[in-house]
């Protein structure tokens, strides 16, 4: 059973979004909250798997929130709702330390397929969609010209080939198309791109692209 906290300001949404959560039988409405303050109190009392965070919101946003959340250490994971046009705040969001964003038009059960796949420790954000929006925000992100990457320990830490495995998954290339271009097995992919997470302290995949554009290593249009 996943435990969900539903953070939004406007009651019919969270209304929409709790019949869709009790329509089916692996999720549980933990609690509501209508605006950011509220969401982190609820969330330190709830200690929901997932909270689902709406962004824009009177008094304290979601992104704040997503911070305050992800600060504290807990187990619960956000998922950020947006719209196209604020995929700025969302990129704001994933750095606060969400583990991805859907668009509030996602249907049914994209979102539902979000949220387990948030539970269980992954990103639901597709890698090649990442890139993009990425790509189309990156004058938002600040860390770009840092003089010397290899002077983080974290990217010390890894070897060569987890390293090259890093600029790859900052390049927004699936697990599939790291192995054909590598000429890898995708079972020893996966094995590096978990081994990458761990030293660099990424959350998930999305937190990893995130990393490999602030010390320079991936770049706009970088996908070849």
């Amino acid at each position: 059973m996943t435990t969900v906290l539903i953070v939004d300001d406007q009651p019919l949404q969270r209304f929409g979004f709790r019949m869709l959560l009790e329509s089916v039988p692996d999720t549980e409405v933990a609690g509501e909250a209508a605006h950011g303050a509220e969401a982190v109190r609820k969330a330190a009392e709830l200690r929901p798997d997932v909270v689902l965070m709406d962004v824009r919101m009177p008094g304290m946003d979601g992104i704040e929130a997503t911070r305050r959340i992800i600060a504290t250490g807990g187990r619960s994971r956000v998922l950020v709702l947006t719209t196209f046009d604020l995929d700025e705040y969302a990129h704001a969001a994933l750095r606060a330390g969400a583990s991805g964003f859907l668009l509030k038009d996602a249907r049914p059960e994209e979102l539902l397929a979000g949220i387990r796949a948030v539970a269980a420790g992954d990103a639901v954000i597709a890698p090649a969609l990442t890139r993009r929006l990425l790509d189309a925000y990156a004058q938002h992100l600040p860390g770009q010209g840092v003089p010397d990457a290899d002077a983080d320990p974290r990217l010390r830490s890894l070897t060569d080939r987890e390293r090259e495995i890093l600029v790859a998954i900052g390049r927004g290339w699936s697990n599939g198309e790291i192995a054909t271009r590598l000429v890898l097995s995708e079972s020893t992919v996966k094995t590096h791109v978990g081994r990458v997470l761990a030293k660099i302290g990424a959350r998930d995949r999305v937190q990893a692209v995130i990393f490999a554009y602030d010390l320079g290593l991936a770049r706009p249009n970088s996908t070849a």
